[in-house]
């Protein structure tokens, strides 16, 4: 039995991921920490979990708790996370796996030296509708994949007008702006649809001036047998002009969804066009968290790993590298990737 503590039980773990430990076979969810002890035990309360902490080194060296959830804002996630396998226990990191792509290098290199699995909350390698679309692919539906295009057009919301920012946006807190918080899912998926991203080249702004971090990118992006990947992410755009679009470009036809609001996958070809279902699971974290705990009671692969996550890290570091003054990490992050 898998016995799980989560640090951080904020809006994340309500319903995404959080009651997914109690419904997953051989795993329950022991134990939660929050630095508000109300805020602590009012969770535990309102999920039945039957022990709560506002400390999280006492979360971790709880005797029962045998793996560990780290569901804070990234800027924690590496020290949270080297904690708990210091402790002698497998980490499951909220996504992006830390602030840049060094902290994630520092994550790896202490689970191998304490010789414990690192996995990361990148689920939509595991969701129905996702791996559709891979196996759509590998059908050979749309011949070979040419290029593929990401947008994401969204509109300032009140609190971050009137100055009332939120985390995401700090990037003491977050690494960066939006574009961390989201651009992760999307680049870790073409990860796991592609293979690793060979060249990075894009540009991070601040258009409206509302806060420090980045509000606006433009990237392109090239993945083994020269598939070409470009994205656009404003958050500072006119609530008319929103967007989340996902589209996959081939030799002899198309894939067309979205990455967050789960619309149907269509798919256009010689022979027409077919939509598929998408659906949203009632906790989108459940297939992932299932796969984690076969794998640490039976053995067996996770599809995201700290492995895999730090890839994702290190080419959103790339892409606003210039924008925060950044190291180019690139060339010593390939070596340690493929050590």
């Amino acid at each position: 039995m898998i016995n799980w503590g989560i640090i951080g039980c904020g809006n994340v773990t309500e319903v995404k991921s959080g009651p997914a430990f109690n419904k997953v076979r051989n795993s329950r969810l022991l134990a939660v920490m929050r630095r508000d002890a109300a805020r602590a035990e009012d969770y535990a309360k309102r999920h039945n979990v039957p022990r709560f902490y506002s400390n999280a080194d006492e979360l971790i060296h709880d005797r029962d708790v045998n793996a560990v959830y780290v569901a804070t804002p990234p800027g924690s996630h590496a020290e949270y996370a080297v904690k708990v396998l210091q402790a002698g226990k497998p980490v499951y990191i909220e996504k992006p796996m830390a602030a840049s792509h060094e902290e994630c290098i520092r994550i790896n290199e202490a689970a191998e030296k304490f010789g414990l699995p690192v996995f990361v909350a990148y689920y939509r390698r595991t969701l129905p509708g996702f791996l559709k679309i891979r196996d759509l692919i590998r059908e050979g539906n749309i011949g070979k994949v040419r290029f593929v295009q990401i947008q994401i057009f969204n509109y300032l919301s009140e609190d971050e007008k009137a100055g009332r920012l939120p985390w995401r946006v700090i990037p003491g807190i977050s690494g960066a702006g939006h574009f961390f918080d989201l651009a992760s899912h999307q680049l870790d998926y073409l990860d796991f649809l592609f293979g690793p991203v060979q060249k990075t080249t894009g540009v991070a702004l601040n258009q409206a001036n509302l806060y420090s971090a980045e509000d606006m990118v433009s990237a392109s992006f090239v993945f083994p047998e020269n598939i070409v990947a470009t994205g656009t992410w404003s958050f500072a755009a006119a609530r008319e002009s929103n967007r989340d679009s996902l589209e996959i470009i081939g030799e002899r036809g198309m894939i067309r969804t979205s990455t967050f609001s789960f619309q149907p996958i269509v798919l256009v070809n010689e022979k027409g066009s077919q939509e598929f279902e998408n659906a949203r699971p009632e906790h989108v974290q459940y297939f992932l968290i299932e796969q984690i705990v076969k794998s640490l009671t039976e053995g067996g692969p996770v599809v995201s790993t700290g492995i895999t996550a730090a890839r994702t890290s290190r080419v959103m570091d790339e892409v606003v590298r210039e924008y925060y003054g950044k190291t180019d990490v690139s060339s010593e992050a390939l070596a340690k990737e493929e050590d």
